[in-house]
């Protein structure tokens, strides 16, 4: 299979997985538990069909939003994903590119594998942080200070990981960050030769944004598991949020939020966006989909707050759905990781060229001259 013959996020899976060692790319594919949730996120987009208009005119429509403050050229945000460099050696500075290109907002984790600054020079693209609320206090000033220097354009604070997910398929294949070989994994390493090179030869590994204040992840191996059960705060609180958010002085998201009462707890505190988000079905198996909970969260807190759909968009018309269903926008992370993986950024600029034409054509089809167009009457649901 080549990167030619990719013509959805299904097929860049496929690819990833020809390339990749199977506990790295069980890292991306994986979820906990029984990987329930996970399967449900993409799932839950074809509970509901679209209702197109004809006759419509559109021969200029017009693709673009604001989100957080900033135009982005299409609803559609490509969510941070930790450790982009073990999948793919050029990282996150190959999606920070094609962010680039397309005029669409791009976030990095603080568990990145590139700099806070690096990325924060890279264009003019909005850029937003994903924060770990750590207990070392001094690694989370550190942070907020580096991205207020960097003039990154929000932090979305992750609020679904007090304690971690069971991976499963990390838990069989041993995955830690940075990767260790043993006796288990490294038949698959030995025959990835192309990725293990890369690995072995090219920039060393390092977690940028952290290893000023700790040694795990960089320094020293640890699970992903592991590093969420020792290192973040299990007191954190909305209070802690709110401190969190007054210390940054920016734009301000909760990614996270699945309930109604939650969202209603935000709106009031006056955060700028909701991150509806099971994180990839990788923390409590068994939970909702974003896009089952958009409708009922829109209709509490619709028009006090942004709202960003964002897990298990594969397609262009999911994106479309969400903003329907009351999102502001949509975003995922898998979406271009399995495309990173399978070509690095030239992958990366396919998906997300797929992605634009098929938010392009569905809009046009729609009979849908703008994203404001994208109403509640647009959708039925089964």
């Amino acid at each position: 299979m080549r990167l030619s013959d990719c013509h959805n996020i299904d097929d860049f899976r496929l690819l990833a997985k020809q390339r990749l060692p199977w506990p790295v790319f069980d890292y991306i594919d994986g979820a906990a538990d029984d990987e329930l949730t996970k399967a449900r996120n993409t799932a839950a987009f074809a509970e509901c069909d679209l209702v197109p208009d004809v006759l419509a005119g559109v021969g200029a429509i017009d693709t673009s939003c604001t989100i957080l403050g900033r135009e982005s050229a299409l609803p559609l945000m490509l969510s941070p994903t930790a450790l982009q460099r073990v999948f793919h050696w050029q990282g996150e500075r190959a999606v920070a590119r094609v962010a680039q290109r397309h005029g669409l907002w791009f976030g990095i984790s603080s568990l990145a594998t590139v700099s806070i600054e690096e990325i924060g020079a890279m264009g003019d693209n909005p850029k937003m942080f994903q924060f770990y609320y750590h207990k070392d206090r001094g690694l989370n000033r550190s942070m907020i200070e580096r991205c207020q220097a960097a003039k990154f354009d929000a932090i979305a604070l992750t609020v679904d990981t007090i304690v971690s997910g069971k991976r499963e398929r990390c838990a069989r294949s041993g995955f830690t960050s940075p990767p260790k070989f043993t006796a288990s994994s490294a038949l698959s390493y030995a025959l990835k030769p192309r990725w293990a090179l890369d690995y072995v030869f090219r920039e060393k590994f390092a977690l940028p944004n952290l290893d000023t204040h700790v040694r795990e992840g960089t320094g020293e191996a640890v699970s992903i598991a592991g590093y969420f059960n020792t290192m973040l705060d299990t007191h954190m609180d909305w209070k802690m949020a709110q401190q969190l958010r007054d210390d940054w002085g920016g734009k301000f998201a909760l990614k996270g939020v699945m309930s109604v009462a939650d969202a209603r707890r935000a709106a009031d505190m006056g955060i700028d966006a909701i991150m509806v988000s099971n994180h990839g079905g990788r923390q409590l198996d068994g939970s909702r989909a974003p896009f089952d909970q958009i409708r009922e969260i829109a209709d509490a807190v619709g028009g006090r707050i942004e709202i960003i759909c964002d897990g298990g968009v594969r397609r262009g018309t999911h994106a479309l759905k969400s903003v329907c269903a009351g999102a502001t926008a949509a975003s995922g992370g898998r979406l271009y990781l399995y495309a990173l993986a399978a070509a690095g950024e030239q992958g990366v600029e396919r998906a997300v060229t797929i992605l634009k034409d098929e938010i392009e054509r569905g809009m046009k089809l729609m009979g849908v001259h703008s994203v404001s167009e994208l109403t509640p009457d647009r959708l039925r649901w089964r």
